[in-house]
């Protein structure tokens, strides 16, 4: 008998009770477990976790967050930016960049220089984005290839835990879970960023006007 006939054998044991015609929805699962451990201000605490991993957190109010990605871009001097397809109009600001649009193919997107997204949800605990490939976020490739990503997030898209995260999101969208820039390190413990993805990683939270960053 082989090791996959004793794992089959177990699990078909294990569920000789259960009448044939029973679905996962038929047995209530209990949810009791604490499922946030965020008791502050949420975007406060995103702020704080996301700057741990090495990012860049700015803050600015709906009316002046045109004027911080222009002050965030002109920074770092970009040549060309790519926009995906949804992003705010009234949030892209002009500038010396050359806007890139979709399509584009694998050699474009390594001779952009950054990309400028929105995001589907953000994690106050873990310092996380979540994208979903909705409207301003594009596919995957575009937050992985470009050295440089300016994220902007709103207020109202940060909860306090990952359950809070799950909630919101469709499982059958393509989710990617970012949490600081990218970085790795070998066994000495060196640490390299950019190996997986870019670099540097900005993030705009954008509050309503009437409060202040």
């Amino acid at each position: 008998m082989t090791a996959r006939d004793t794992i089959l054998g177990r699990i078909r044991d294990a569920l000789v009770d259960v009448p044939a015609d029973e679905t996962p929805d038929d047995v209530p699962l209990p949810r009791a477990y604490h499922r946030s451990h965020a008791d502050v201000d949420a975007p406060a605490l995103f702020a704080e976790r996301v700057a741990d991993y090495r990012a860049r957190v700015v803050e600015a109010t709906a009316d002046t967050a045109r004027a911080t990605i222009a002050e965030l871009l002109a920074a770092r001097s970009l040549r060309a930016l790519v926009v995906p397809p949804g992003f705010p109009e009234d949030l892209v600001p002009d500038g010396a960049w050359r806007r890139r649009a979709e399509p584009l193919d694998v050699g474009e997107l390594e001779a952009a220089d950054g990309v400028l997204t929105t995001c589907a949800v953000g994690i106050a605990v873990t310092g996380t984005l979540v994208l979903d490939a909705g409207p301003g976020q594009g596919r995957r490739a575009l937050t992985l290839l470009p050295d440089y990503h300016l994220c902007v997030v709103r207020a109202d898209q940060i909860v306090g835990d990952v359950p809070d995260a799950i909630a919101r999101l469709d499982p059958s969208r393509p989710l990617t879970f970012i949490s600081g820039p990218s970085a790795t390190s070998d066994i000495e413990l060196d640490r390299v960023e950019g190996v997986h993805g870019p670099r540097t990683l900005e993030v705009l939270i954008v509050r309503p006007s009437q409060e202040h960053p």
